[in-house]
Formats: structure tokens, C-alpha cells, sequence
């Protein structure tokens, strides 16, 4: 069997990898890359229709833009939150945010990256669960706002995102994923907001509230 095709944006992201790395640890060696090798190949897993090398590329230059507005008192660590938040990510299973943590727990430190900083990116990976951090944890707001993203698309955009979760989930039957992801849209919609940075909240909740609103009527249920 052949290897799938390298993303097109591999040399780009490796090097964002590196630069990232390089700041935010406290040593020189090991080498960057071979980590940023193996989380990239782990984006590209086949099983993955929507959470892909694409949707980790939204979600740093989701980051980027919100971290221009918001004092998050250690960006390095979202941005290593960001890489590692679906890293593990098999859809049958309900521990992959816990499983990509525990990874990154085991990995940073053996790349040289300070105690404190891996126990804070493991404590975002692992609020990306639900999405619901605690009012003022600057860090985690900035990661969900970004993970959140893609529910404020265009239109056609929120459509394609839907089809490829739908995809991801081929294996359950219609029914039974019509009322899993209807509650997982319920869930969000009883959020009091769903963005919780005031940019994000200002940029994307009405259209992400639209789009998800819309598909849960189409849900039928």
C-alpha cells in the first residue's frame, strides 16, 4: 500500500512546528522536527475526513488572529495545545481529547519542554472535550474559540465541515447518528456563549448559532 500524498502545506507547517518548538522549550536537542514529523503524519490518518491536516492548519491561524486581541498568558502553550488536541483521534472512541493530552504529556518533555508548560497544554488538550472553560482562563478561551471556528462558515462551508463529520461517523447508522449529533448540537447551543474571547464572540457566535440551528433542523429530530 502506498503512503498517503504528503498535504501540500507539509514544508510550511514543519517549519511552524520548529520555530514554535524552539521558543517554547529550554533546550536545543533533541530536533524539532522528527516530533512535528510524527504529529503531521497523525493529522493524516485515513479515518480522518474532518479532523485533518486541514482543520489543525484553521485552527493555529485561528490562534494567531485571536491571540492579536487577547492576553493569553501563555501562547506557546496554546499553540502547542493546538497541535496535539486531535492527535489522537480514532471516532469510535470518546477519549481521544484525554488519550492526545496524555500523549503530549509524554512527548514535550522528552523534547525539552518545561514541566509547567506541558502540564498547561495537557489542561487545554483536555478542556477541548466540552468546549467550556472557566470564565478568565485566557489560554483555554482562546484554544475553544479557535477549535470552535468552523462553525461560523459560510453557508457552504458549514455544510462541507457537517458532511465530513457525517463521514468520519460512516460507520453508525443514520438514525443513531441523527440523535448523537443532534445532542452534541443542543449541547452547544445551551452554552451561554459559545464564544467566550469578546473577538471571537463578536466575529463568529451569531453566524456559528445560524449555521448550527439550521442543521439541526435539517437533523429532523
Amino acid at each position: 500500500m502506498s503512503a498517503p500524498a504528503r498535504h501540500p502545506a507539509h514544508d510550511a507547517l514543519l517549519a511552524r512546528w520548529t520555530t514554535l518548538l524552539t521558543g517554547a522549550r529550554e533546550v536545543t536537542t533533541p530536533p524539532a522536527a522528527p516530533y512535528g514529523e510524527d504529529l503531521l503524519a497523525r493529522w493524516a490518518e485515513p479515518q480522518r475526513k474532518y479532523h485533518t491536516t486541514d482543520h489543525l492548519i484553521a485552527v493555529l491561524d485561528r490562534i494567531d488572529e485571536l491571540l492579536a486581541h487577547v492576553a493569553a498568558p501563555d501562547p506557546d502553550a496554546v499553540r502547542l495545545a493546538a497541535w496535539f488536541h486531535d492527535a489522537v483521534y480514532l471516532p469510535e472512541r470518546s477519549t481521544n481529547e484525554d488519550r492526545s493530552a496524555r500523549l503530549a504529556e509524554r512527548a514535550l518533555p522528552e523534547a525539552g519542554v518545561p514541566e509547567a508548560r506541558v502540564e498547561e497544554v495537557a489542561r487545554l488538550i483536555r478542556i477541548t472535550a466540552d468546549h467550556d472553560p472557566a470564565e478568565g482562563d485566557l489560554n483555554a478561551e482562546v484554544l475553544c474559540d479557535a477549535d470552535l471556528a468552523v462553525l461560523a462558515g459560510a453557508p457552504g462551508d458549514y455544510a462541507a465541515y457537517a458532511a465530513a463529520v457525517r463521514e468520519e461517523y460512516g460507520f453508525v447508522p443514520d438514525d443513531v447518528f441523527r440523535e448523537g449529533r443532534a445532542n452534541v448540537l443542543r449541547q452547544l447551543l445551551g452554552l451561554g456563549r459559545l464564544f467566550r474571547t469578546a473577538v471571537g464572540h463578536d466575529r463568529w457566535e451569531a453566524a456559528a448559532r445560524r449555521n448550527m440551528a439550521t442543521e439541526l433542523e435539517l437533523l429532523g429530530t
